[in-house]
């Protein structure tokens, strides 16, 4: 069966041609789970996870695209009351009909693992530290082997996060590394899979005070007061800690001007004309100092015609800039340094 383009499906009853894995997860739901084992015994892996993954997420499918999918097959379904029902149950129920216990288990943590179809793309959106906290007892060999199939800029927020002495002999390893063989890039992908994607998949990799940070971060005012002030009676150190992880509007002002340029770049100029009505004289004068000369007197022109505004608005404002701000510093474009720290910026 092949999932690329057009598909073709063949069964003891005719053959039906269908586009993209979609009307393939239809067609393996509406024949039923014993057609089903037989088809996917005949398929590779990749394409058994494709249809599954498409089945878990088909909700219901409406008999008018069940017959434009199935054609010859509709008196197969004509018992299905015209419509059908995917889901995670439904898939798994159905993979174990002809699939061993652990391998249903390890196609369904794939799929409700980390996004991305292949290992690489699931290491992609797993954080450089957590990545890191499982690199570092590995064989340097084996870090390199997956430093060099990683995208660059993750590559190297992982290293830095490397003990130095693990992470310079993980740099001459990929100086020094042929092609890597087929057999040792599989036997990587089945530990990652095995060791690590799995126990991942089992648990919350988010600390709880940067949970409750980001919490924080989206409460109005008013509300972040009243809840730190209630949170610090009962706990002083732990609204400390909350405190030191948020991310505030003001905190914008800890990046140099062209990492505030960025942020103008992207950010909408109302959103930003209001979130700036309710903030501190110096970051208003250092936004206004990074933009033209023009725009800067326009700016100034729209915060003045506004006249008075909610504390409201202008909190909400001042959070779609934190958005844009944080999504940047996510993506490295934009550097804020910590309060009291060692960062550098050279001009």
């Amino acid at each position: 069966m092949n999932l690329a383009g057009e598909q073709s499906v063949t069964s003891g009853q005719g053959s039906v041609s269908a586009g993209g894995p979609r009307k393939a997860a239809i067609l393996v739901l509406a024949i039923g789970e014993d057609r089903a084992a037989g088809l996917f015994s005949s398929m590779d892996d990749y394409e058994i996870r494709d249809i599954s993954r498409e089945m878990a997420a088909l909700g219901k499918v409406s008999g008018n695209e069940m017959e434009e999918v199935l054609q010859e097959f509709t008196d197969t379904i004509g018992g299905a009351g015209g419509g059908l029902v995917g889901g995670w149950n439904t898939t798994e129920r159905y993979l174990r009909t002809f699939m061993k216990d652990d391998r249903v288990e390890e196609l369904m943590e794939e799929m409700r693992g980390p996004a991305g179809r292949t290992m690489w793309e699931k290491l992609a959106n797993v954080s450089e530290d957590i990545l890191a906290g499982y690199l570092k007892n590995e064989y340097p060999q084996t870090v390199a082997v997956i430093m060099s199939r990683i995208r660059p800029h993750h590559a190297a927020k992982v290293l830095t996060q490397l003990p130095e002495d693990l992470a310079l002999e993980v740099m001459h390893r990929i100086l020094v590394m042929d092609n890597v063989p087929r057999e040792v890039l599989q036997a990587v992908e089945e530990s990652l899979k095995s060791e690590f994607m799995r126990n991942l998949a089992q648990k919350t990799n988010r600390d709880s005070y940067e949970m409750m940070a980001d919490i924080f971060n989206n409460f109005d005012r008013a509300n972040e007061s009243k809840f730190l002030e209630l949170l610090e009676k009962q706990n002083e150190e732990d609204a400390e800690r909350i405190r030191a992880l948020m991310f505030t509007f003001e905190d914008i002002g800890k990046t140099d001007d062209k990492g505030l340029q960025t942020v103008l770049r992207d950010v909408e100029k109302d959103a930003l004309a209001l979130a700036l009505k309710g903030a501190s004289e110096d970051l208003r004068q250092r936004f206004l100092n990074n933009m033209s000369e023009r725009a800067a007197k326009i700016l100034s022109e729209d915060m003045e015609a506004m006249g008075p505004v909610k504390v409201k608005e202008v909190d909400e404002a001042q959070m779609k800039v934190v958005s844009v701000a944080k999504n940047l510093a996510d993506r490295g474009e934009v550097i804020f340094m910590e309060e009291g720290g060692d960062d550098e910026f050279i001009t």
